[in-house]
């Protein structure tokens, strides 16, 4: 396929030109792969609404506030995909992309895969909230924590009960007051995240890993879908560079 920019008008219209569309068959699985909490990358919390019109308030951000380039990631808990991507070629980008401040990543959590998904999404906005002040870094080894128990989809490893667990084995980040949030905050969070999966829906997004490539500065878009390896995150951030 070849690739191709839109605009932040051709987004807001659901109308986003894809870069590439990929399935997990793109990259093979390695027995030698890093899970993710040995990464330490940069966080940052927002309050802004963002030039592609997503609100930012709620969202873990990696990498540098200043970045010039955008990268918005929707993703499920349960997405097994979306398990190979933050194993395969997460670290990469961060290494090659997002470390020297040219990209920050947006991490839009969403439950494409039903109640359990919305359990795990509602937790990372509870998680979220109450280290992005003190030390945004620590959602990292959360939300990686996570992501390396993925078990079968609606399984029961997303449940509250098992989240807790995994939580309790995440350094500084407390498990009682995640069970909390929980049982207290749940409706509000509920809330934030059905209209995170609306503004999806209006993207035209319909499936998990789903990433748009956004310069703030043209407006112009692009659409990466699946599995995707380094090489294609490149050369979208090559063509909307250059746009």
């Amino acid at each position: 396929m070849s690739l191709g920019q839109t605009t932040r008008r051709a987004v807001l219209a659901g109308s986003t030109l894809a870069l590439g569309v990929g399935s997990v068959y793109y990259l093979s699985r390695s027995d030698d792969t890093d899970d993710g909490r040995s990464l330490s990358p940069t966080m940052h919390a927002s309050e802004e609404t963002s030039a592609l019109g997503v609100d930012l308030a709620g969202k873990p951000i990696m990498g540098d506030s200043d970045a010039p380039i955008e990268i918005y990631y929707w993703t499920d808990f349960q997405c097994p995909i979306c398990e190979q991507f933050e194993r395969e070629v997460l670290p990469e980008l961060i290494a090659d992309h997002i470390e020297s401040g040219e990209v920050r990543l947006v991490f839009i959590v969403v439950p494409f895969f039903g109640a359990d998904s919305m359990t795990a999404a509602v937790a990372s906005k509870c998680v979220w909230e109450r280290v992005r002040k003190s030390d945004p870094s620590t959602y990292w080894d959360w939300h990686a924590a996570v992501f390396a128990e993925q078990g079968e989809r609606n399984s029961g490893w997303a449940s509250a009960d098992s989240l807790l667990e995994i939580t309790d084995s995440v350094p500084d980040v407390d498990a009682a007051e995640l069970e909390a949030c929980l049982e207290d905050d749940r409706p509000a969070f509920e809330d934030d995240v059905e209209a995170d999966a609306a503004q999806a829906r209006a993207f035209d997004i319909r499936g998990t890993p789903t990433f748009v490539v956004f310069d703030p500065e043209t407006e112009a878009a692009g659409t990466l879908i699946g599995a995707q390896p380094l090489e294609r995150f490149a050369d979208a951030l090559e063509q909307i560079r250059e746009t």
